[in-house]
């Protein structure tokens, strides 16, 4: 009897924890949305959106590029950051185009050039606003300083043959810290919509209703 007793007592005391443990999962608040700000080149090219708490540390590449970066204390060579630019215009020709594996590899050999423990840690291929995209991911020592550096390099192809990058430098410390920043940064990378050509006919979309 007392076996029995003690079994129903067990039960109802896991019962009565696992709906506390409902209840309290139920409450809990969804994390809120970390603010950002917005930035587009000046001459209606890409844009993107960075978190809130960043600073935009200038333009790079002619007016084409922007560097951006979280607060840091080091001297400023040393400072985590992110560069998103158009680094190959569209090409004049067929035969003057780059393609992305091009670009990868002369980014590759520079990096080799300056750095020593080269390493290429991830390369992959994906989509980014929906275009054809890769991303490299390098760890070396600067020969000049010693310093250690994670690159993360993400090549996006434009409608034009143009290629666009995005780019994160940082200590690996950092790497946990601004990674998934920058994975945010590339996420929400976007090239403006064509405008339609003059003349052309209204999209079913955008057509008056009829009457």
């Amino acid at each position: 009897m007392q076996v029995g007793l003690r079994m129903w007592f067990l039960l109802a005391l896991s019962l009565g924890l696992s709906t506390i443990s409902a209840a309290q999962t139920a409450s809990k608040p969804l994390p809120k949305p970390l603010p950002t700000n917005k930035y587009c080149q000046a001459e209606g090219g890409f844009c993107f959106g960075y978190p809130a708490s960043w600073s935009v540390l200038g333009e790079v590449f002619e007016g084409k590029g922007v560097v951006i970066a979280p607060a840091q204390k080091q001297e400023r060579e040393h400072w985590d950051e992110v560069t998103v630019a158009l680094v190959v215009p569209p090409p004049q020709s067929g035969g003057d185009a780059v393609t992305i594996d091009q670009l990868i590899e002369q980014a590759v050999s520079g990096v080799r050039a300056s750095g020593q423990s080269f390493e290429t840690l991830e390369r992959q291929r994906r989509r980014v606003d929906g275009k054809p995209a890769q991303m490299l991911k390098l760890h070396y020592v600067d020969k000049a300083d010693g310093r250690d550096w994670i690159e993360e390099l993400v090549f996006v192809e434009g409608p034009d043959a143009e290629i666009y990058s995005l780019a994160l430098k940082c200590a690996p410390a950092s790497t946990s810290r601004v990674e998934p920043a920058f994975s945010r940064i590339v996420d929400s990378w976007t090239l403006p919509l064509p405008e339609p050509a003059a003349g052309a006919p209204a999209s079913p979309a955008s057509a008056p209703p009829k009457r």
